[in-house]
């Protein structure tokens, strides 16, 4: 069974527990700068964002890498970056629509979420349930049951 990081920007605080893990994780230290999720703060609107790699089914950053140091992790579907292999050339990180790749200057590498090996250090951190790491198949079906509810409901007052 896949699973998916699936985030609810409505349970963010904004404590920025998730980004302390993750770069715990990875690199062995508390910060945030080192992390690969990161959490947009939209001060006029009070709200937070966690936001990190999707994990895209048709990854362009694994097909943009030239060395083929981005490959897919078949047991968690993640798209991994093979250290040994980058050589730092950062196509990837233009290749991503998204933002998600980004370039560790400290090793000449890139980095990426990888979702921890199957345990997403992020989801594990995250105090409100903002970041949850659920099966796959149902990271939009609670989405779309809001979605019918408010159309019911829009349809019921009509």
């Amino acid at each position: 069974m896949m699973k998916s990081l699936v985030i609810d920007p409505g349970k963010c605080t904004g404590c920025l527990q998730c980004e302390m893990a993750c770069s715990y994780e990875n690199e062995g230290v508390f910060n945030p700068a080192r992390s690969r999720i990161k959490v947009f703060t939209f001060h006029e609107e009070g709200q937070f964002v966690p936001y990190t790699c999707t994990q895209c089914d048709e990854a362009w950053c694994m097909h943009a890498c030239p060395v083929d140091a981005i490959v897919l992790n078949k047991a968690t579907g993640s798209k991994d970056v093979i250290e040994d292999v980058c050589v730092g050339c950062k196509v990837c990180t233009i290749a991503c629509p998204f933002g998600t790749v980004n370039y560790n200057q400290a090793t000449g590498k890139v980095i990426k979420c990888d979702l921890c090996g199957g345990d997403p250090a992020c989801a594990s951190a995250c105090p409100t349930e903002a970041i949850t790491y659920v099966d796959a198949d149902a990271t939009g079906l609670s989405r779309m049951r809001e979605w019918a509810a408010r159309t019911n409901n829009a349809h019921a007052a009509g």
